[in-house]
C-alpha cells in the first residue's frame, strides 16, 4: 500500500495535540513589531538567547520609527549576541523603515507586503501571520520542521518552500498554526537532531524513522 501523507499527517496532528496540548511560539513578545523582530533575531540563534537580548531592546525602541532612527553600532552592540549582528540590524532598521515609510509604522497582514521586507523570508512571516494575526497563510519551516518532519515521512523534500508545500497538502489549513509550533516543539524536546529520543516518543509506532 502506498504511503498516504494526509493519514499520516492525522496520526501525527493527534500525537501532537496529547503531547503539547498547549504549543505556541516561544520568542516572547507583545506586538507584531516585537515579534517580527524577535524572530529576525532567531535566524541561527536558539529563541533562549533571544529572549535574554530583547527585553532590553524592545523597552528601548518601543515603535518601528524608534528602531529605523538606531544608532547602527549602538543597535549591534545590543544584539551581538545573537550572532550575525551586523546583517541583523541592517535588516532590522531597512525593514522598521520600511514598516514606516509604507505601511504606517505597523506590520501589515499579507504574505506579499510581509515579503517585501528586509530579513523577512517565508518562515518569518508565517510566524508573524500566525502568531500575532491568527492567519493561517503557509506552514513555518525551521530547521527543526525540516528534520522531524522528514522522519515522521511527511515529505521527503531539502528545500524550505517544497517542504511547506507538502505540509500545506497534508495538514489541514486550519491546523497549519498549531502544527509548526508543535513540530518545532517536538523537534526541540525529543526528535532532535543528534540523539532522537524514538523509545520515549509517543509517535514511534506511526513514525517510519526517515535517517534515523
Amino acid at each position: 500500500m502506498a504511503f498516504d501523507r494526509k493519514r499520516q499527517a492525522q496520526a501525527v496532528l493527534r500525537g501532537l495535540r496529547k503531547l503539547y496540548p498547549d504549543a505556541h511560539c516561544e520568542l516572547d513578545h507583545s506586538s507584531p513589531l516585537e515579534l517580527i523582530v524577535a524572530t529576525i533575531l532567531s535566524a541561527q540563534c536558539t529563541d533562549k538567547r533571544v529572549n535574554l537580548v530583547t527585553p532590553r531592546l524592545f523597552k528601548k525602541y518601543k515603535t518601528a520609527a524608534a528602531f529605523a532612527a538606531a544608532d547602527d553600532r549602538t543597535l549591534e552592540a545590543e544584539i551581538r549576541s545573537t550572532g550575525f549582528f551586523r546583517s541583523k540590524a541592517a535588516s532590522i532598521k531597512q525593514m522598521a523603515r520600511a514598516l514606516v515609510e509604507r505601511h504606517g509604522g505597523l506590520v501589515p497582514k499579507t504574505m506579499e507586503e510581509l515579503l517585501e521586507l528586509r530579513g523577512v523570508a517565508r518562515k518569518t512571516a508565517n510566524v508573524v501571520l500566525g502568531t500575532a494575526y491568527g492567519i493561517p497563510a503557509g506552514v513555518v519551516v525551521d530547521t527543526h520542521i525540516r528534520r522531524v518532519a522528514y522522519r515522521l515521512g511527511l515529505t521527503g523534500e531539502k528545500e524550505p518552500e517544497k517542504i511547506e508545500r507538502d505540509l500545506m497538502a497534508a495538514v489541514p489549513k486550519k491546523d497549519w498554526i498549531y502544527f509548526g509550533h508543535a513540530l518545532i516543539w517536538h523537534g526541540r524536546r525529543v526528535c532532535r537532531a543528534a540523539a532522537p529520543d524514538c523509545p520515549g516518543c509517543l509517535l514511534n509506532e506511526t513514525c517510519p524513522k526517515r535517517g534515523v
